[in-house]
């Protein structure tokens, strides 16, 4: 593969941070990589080629680890119901984001949260 010219390296890293910016702050929405790439000014293809080249990932699966990485935290406090925390999420449907969650996590939301795991996959340490 030819080394990129620095341009093209500094152009796709600023696009990648700025979608970045964008999933950690509307995860919550309905995201599409078209979405991303309209509001980053970029084409979809140039914008893929940030997440792959850059993030090393794909928007997909970087919006799944940051869905993820929050309903963690949120079914740590334990105030909410896996339901609520799957809506907070950006998840319509219940039984879709317990799938996901156990893919991402190695197990069931609600046995996440009653297994006394902390908000970073972790067992809880007993104080």
């Amino acid at each position: 593969m030819p080394t990129q010219r620095p341009n093209t390296v500094r152009h796709r890293t600023s696009l990648f941070h700025d979608a970045v910016a964008i999933v950690e702050q509307d995860y919550a929405t309905e995201l599409s990589l078209d979405d991303i790439a309209r509001r980053v000014a970029s084409s979809r293809r140039q914008l893929q080629r940030a997440y792959a080249e850059i993030g090393h990932t794909t928007f997909r699966e970087h919006l799944t680890r940051v869905r993820m990485e929050r309903a963690a935290e949120l079914l740590a406090r334990r105030g909410l119901t896996v339901r609520e925390v799957a809506h907070r999420v950006g998840y319509r449907q219940p039984a879709q984001f317990a799938k996901a969650f156990r893919r991402h996590q190695g197990l069931a939301p609600s046995a996440f949260r009653s297994g006394g795991h902390d908000a970073h996959g972790g067992l809880a340490r007993a104080a």
